[in-house]
């Protein structure tokens, strides 16, 4: 009989596993995120995998998060594939996210490529992480809640009077779109009340504390909230953050402030000030009574964008131009080498449902807009949208912004797929989330 300060009679007999192993690549490392050159000479922090195995009724789900930009498809079906083999966890129930930290390597190749050997190396990493998740069960009761956060956050797009977005709060009329001020945290505790781990969902842009200029690897913000969680709980905590849908939400104000603006002190405020709600949300919760398990995982498919004459006319018009500004030269660099015009893309979509939980993937950097809709509808008290998970497509903006020139709607600079594919993706979720729920 377990010895806890809990009233435990009656609820659902689940256990869990969390692990945590260092992936940060040796030596120089070329950094990810911008659309011009910084390399990491140094290590700040490190970058880690994090994993999580649930298990109730003979089900288990898999959670893993990585300090990375981005989920490549190609060492994320790797990875899956090989802890299937090594812990019986069914494809469809394991989840591979980033955390989008702009201070961490490339993760496929191209204008800047991962540091050599590194990447191959990444799937064996990240199986071992959870093949120790997985093997290092302990019986766990689950504390799910909530906090809002309505002064760190901000939609960056502005609406201009002539209609079109742009990503700046000058000449605008107003915030193009809305903030989801929700932070959802999981505190997964032994029976005797020990913390063994904290599950934080919340929409925030990981490009906080180097910026345009940064020299250094760090897993940003992120690992200040792991590390302020672990100053109350202890270090035995792991930390997994996921991100929620933050394509057009960033930490850059419209408000006059006397508050750090960004760098290293910006990422220290907000990691600890999430690091208090999530400590704020499962110490008032109320563990999880209800059971439940499912999955579905679907390839769905959405037409990559393909140039139109518009486009080109556009591009070539910047070409005949002396005084490109930084996104203008990328849009034309872009453009010239997209590869993808008439292909249809294979597009993750992933929804798990474990007890009052549903877990949403999806495989890009969605518009705030998208994550409000899928909530709305979601028949689970507790929803967990994870952006970049299982790969990473592009920005993802509601079909009526994809044509107003906002960054994230920009047309193969930040924006992929066709206009409509975001409500498609959603239409999906919906559906799903209903199905695996009765």
């Amino acid at each position: 009989m377990h010895e806890t300060p809990y009233d435990v009679e009656g609820l659902p007999e689940i256990r869990a596993g969390v692990a945590r192993t260092v992936i940060t690549p040796d030596g120089d490392v070329p950094l990810a995120g911008y659309f011009h050159e910084r390399i990491g000479s140094r290590v700040r922090d490190d970058l880690h995998c994090r994993a999580l195995v649930l298990e109730e009724g003979g089900c288990r789900i898999c959670m893993v998060t990585l300090d990375l930009i981005g989920v490549s498809r190609e060492w994320g079906d790797a990875a899956r594939e090989m802890i299937v083999e090594r812990t019986g966890i069914p494809a469809d129930r394991i989840i591979i996210s980033a955390t989008h930290t702009h201070t961490g390597p490339p993760v496929s190749p191209g204008r800047w490529s991962p540091p050599e050997g590194w990447i191959e190396r990444l799937p064996e990493m990240i199986a071992a992480t959870v093949d120790e998740a997985a093997g290092g069960m302990f019986d766990a009761l689950l504390f799910p809640g909530v906090q809002e956060e309505c002064l760190l956050a901000s939609n960056r797009l502005g609406r201009t009077r002539d209609g079109d977005e742009i990503f700046s709060s000058q000449g605008v009329i107003g915030h193009a779109g809305p903030v989801d001020p929700e932070l959802f945290a999981l505190g997964i505790r032994e029976y005797d009340g020990t913390v063994r781990a904290v599950l934080v969902n919340y929409p925030m842009h990981v490009d906080v504390i180097g910026g345009a200029g940064a020299d250094f690897v760090s897993a940003d913000w992120p690992g200040v909230m792991e590390e302020s969680i672990a100053g109350v709980y202890g270090e035995q905590a792991v930390t997994l953050f996921v991100n929620g849908c933050c394509g057009d939400i960033n930490h850059r104000l419209w408000r006059d402030t006397r508050q750090p603006g960004e760098g290293e002190a910006k990422a220290i405020q907000m990691g600890r000030t999430y690091a208090g709600l999530a400590v704020a949300a499962i110490e008032v919760a109320e563990p999880m009574e209800n059971t439940g398990c499912g999955s579905k995982f679907e390839d769905l498919q959405i037409p990559y964008y393909t140039r139109d004459d518009e486009l080109m006319a556009e591009i070539e018009a910047m070409k005949r131009r002396n005084d490109l500004e930084y996104f203008e030269e990328a849009t034309v660099r872009a453009v010239e080498e997209w590869s993808h015009d008439g292909e249809v893309a294979d597009v993750p979509l992933q929804v798990m449902r474990f007890g009052d939980m549903i877990i949403v993937g999806l495989p890009g950097e969605i518009f705030t807009k998208w994550g409000l809709e899928i909530k709305r509808w979601s028949p689970a008290p507790w929803t967990v949208i994870v952006e970049l998970a299982n790969d990473a497509l592009g920005y993802v903006p509601t079909t009526d912004q994809a044509r107003r020139g906002g960054y994230g709607a920009k047309p193969i600079l930040s924006r992929r797929l066709i206009a409509d594919a975001g409500r498609r993706m959603a239409d999906w979720v919906q559906v799903a989330m209903w199905e695996i729920w009765q």
